[in-house]
């Protein structure tokens, strides 16, 4: 497996200015963006049902939702409701448990938990989710501004 950071999408190149069509022009993806809200794939339950609908209304609105990545964000949406789960349990049992042989011993929650807001946090970053992710981004989207050294041209 190969080192080194990830690969920035043609997007964020663009946004930052850095992109080189002569770079990635042979694969770039076309941009498939839904032209409605994806609904939830069946296998996910009620409460991962609805952390997908949430997590689509945000990465779509950030104009970052392709139709190819529903899969992935149903994924987030499964690691988000288990965080959720396992934090419940926590809350009711406790972090640790006392065995048979009187031991304490931490609850298998608690392990499940952390892999789980490992796993979800890594997949929200994909999706730009994230604060440093957000932040690597320094232009902002909207209408062009006039620019000041036009008069110069003239």
């Amino acid at each position: 497996m190969g080192g080194g950071s990830r690969p920035l999408p043609t997007a964020l190149k663009q946004l930052k200015g850095t992109h080189q069509s002569c770079r990635d022009a042979d694969n770039a993806p076309p941009a498939n963006v839904p032209r409605y809200l994806p609904s939830p794939p069946e296998h996910l339950n009620y409460r991962a049902a609805e952390i997908f609908r949430w997590l689509a209304v945000l990465t779509t609105g950030m104009k970052v939702l392709n139709v190819e990545d529903v899969p992935m964000l149903a994924m987030a949406a499964m690691r988000l409701q288990e965080v959720e789960e396992h934090t419940a349990t926590i809350e009711s049992e406790g972090y640790s448990y006392l065995t048979n042989k009187g031991l304490w011993k931490a609850r298998p929650e608690v392990a499940m938990r952390n892999e789980a807001m490992r796993h979800a946090q890594s997949l929200l970053i994909e999706f730009g989710l994230s604060p440093a992710a957000r932040s690597r981004v320094s232009a902002q989207l909207g209408e062009k501004s006039d620019n000041p050294f036009k008069l110069l041209d003239e």
